[in-house]
């Protein structure tokens, strides 16, 4: 019944993406639907570690190479968010407060899944399955059955999550000596492109591996970073499963992070109320239709389009609509937004960084959200808006196709545009807005939006499925 979850990321522990809100609420649910899931995650030095007791229930040490490195698994004392907590802690290499960005960030990772392997080698544990998350953790799989450290746990069946298939987290052959004794016979299965590949690696020892929506999973055989064929050859193994949102976390009618909590019978007046707070604090107009963007700005998002798209409508839609941006990430597009936030006051604003307080907010007042992404696997954000009534306009691309439903189809509820290009946003905007001006119709599909079911209870029973379908035992 033991299932544990390898991640880099878990919230509220630490979170740099939609990797934490997945590795959060997936185990809890899967607990809830009475399996015992367990989190694995590195320790960083943060806010929750710190507020938070800890006890050590293992320690030992590893080698990376010929490094012996001295490692701890800590166990968050009161399973407060719903599982098991485990942060393995090495001094020195896994206990600092970013996630990524250091220059040894290899060692870390490696580290980490070595750290792991002894633990429940040593400690004779026996998962029923070991769940991988992203390449942080993708070679696990391979060193379960192909070395003979860990040969006793050689029939533990693995699945293999892919978030973002764009990051490999590759290395050069010379650094083959970081992992333990293998059977050197199966470093082909390490191997793409010419160098040791974990993503890779996972992929192809994995009994199993998932997206995060049905339509990523055909996306990964023609736009996966060089790994095309790779998901072409094994696409038998692959199974899209849409991520949930916790809706105990993002829940309009209990959430104290905004101003005024609604359902769906008091919905006009309940986002009305957040939307005047917005408004308010950011100088924009509350009679005015609201658009935001919440997110990472960088180009897989769409985010270097908004500038141009965000003046243009302002343009071709005089005195008649406000928008609000809640982001960081590449600095020339920081500053272009900016630059707009000072040429339009009291149209546009612009919130540099990320508050999880404001994006609560800002899903429950705002009237419409923009995801012109390039790439998104599966995508939160237009879940999250969902389920405060906010319509999301997003680009016809992975989990956005199989979320949502243009609302001039039957059962729509959202606007959904072809290309990343200005002119695409342009006109979906120019959509909405007509839409606004039609509030029975708005209203109608915002209460549509706010029924539907993108809770993990759903989506778990989905990998609850998968897994006993590897683990009868189950």
């Amino acid at each position: 019944m033991k299932i544990y979850h390898l991640s880099a990321e878990c919230y509220p522990v630490a979170k740099v993406g939609g990797l934490a809100d997945v590795v959060g609420a997936l185990p809890k649910y899967q607990n809830m639907a009475g399996l015992q899931a367990a989190v694995v995650m590195p320790y960083y030095d943060r806010k929750f570690t710190r507020e938070n007791e800890f006890e050590i229930v293992f320690s030992a040490a590893t080698l990376l190479g010929t490094q012996r490195l001295y490692f701890e698994i800590l166990k968050e004392k009161t399973d407060k968010l719903g599982f098991e907590l485990f942060l393995v802690k090495i001094p020195g290499l896994l206990d600092r407060e970013n996630v990524y960005s250091y220059p040894d960030e290899r060692e870390q990772f490696i580290a980490f899944q070595l750290a792991f392997l002894d633990w429940i080698s040593y400690s004779q544990q026996t998962p029923d399955i070991i769940h991988c998350h992203d390449h942080h953790s993708g070679l696990v799989p391979f060193l379960l059955y192909h070395s003979k450290l860990y040969r006793r746990l050689a029939n533990t069946p693995t699945v293999f999550t892919i978030h973002n298939g764009q990051y490999h987290g590759a290395f050069g052959w010379e650094n083959l000596s970081y992992l333990p004794e293998i059977d050197l016979t199966k470093t082909g299965l390490l191997d793409w492109a010419g160098g040791i590949n974990p993503l890779a690696a996972a992929v192809k020892c994995c009994w199993k591996y998932t997206t995060v929506s049905p339509t990523y999973l055909h996306e990964l055989t023609v736009n996966s970073n060089g790994l095309e064929y790779l998901f072409w050859i094994e696409s038998a193994k692959g199974v899209g499963i849409i991520n949930g949102i916790d809706t105990e976390v993002w829940d309009p009618k209990t959430d104290s992070m905004i101003a005024g909590n609604f359902t769906a019978k008091t919905l006009a007046k309940g986002k009305q109320a957040n939307k005047n707070v917005i408004c308010e604090r950011f100088g924009l107009d509350p009679n005015k239709p609201l658009f935001t963007f919440i997110g990472r700005l960088v180009i897989e998002k769409g985010a270097d389009l908004l500038p141009e798209a965000i003046e243009r409508s302002l343009l071709e839609n005089p005195d008649q609509l406000n928008f609000l941006i809640l982001g960081s990430g590449d600095k020339e597009m920081e500053a272009a937004l900016l630059a707009l936030k000072d040429k339009y006051p009291g149209r546009c604003n612009v919130f540099i960084g990320y508050d999880e307080s404001l994006a609560h907010l800002i899903y429950a007042g705002a009237d419409f959200l923009l995801m012109p992404s390039r790439v998104e696997p599966c995508g939160l954000n237009q879940l999250y808006s969902l389920r405060y009534g906010t319509m999301p306009l997003v680009r016809s691309t992975g989990g956005l196709i199989d979320s949502v439903i243009d609302f001039g189809d039957t059962d729509g509820y959202g606007i959904r545009f072809n290309n990343a290009s200005v002119n695409d946003i342009c006109y979906a905007i120019f959509r909405a807005v007509t839409l606004y001006q039609n509030t029975a119709q708005l209203q109608q599909l915002r209460k549509r939006m706010m029924a539907l079911d993108f809770s993990w209870d759903r989506s778990a029973k989905e990998y609850n499925d998968l897994y006993e379908s590897l683990n009868p035992t189950i």
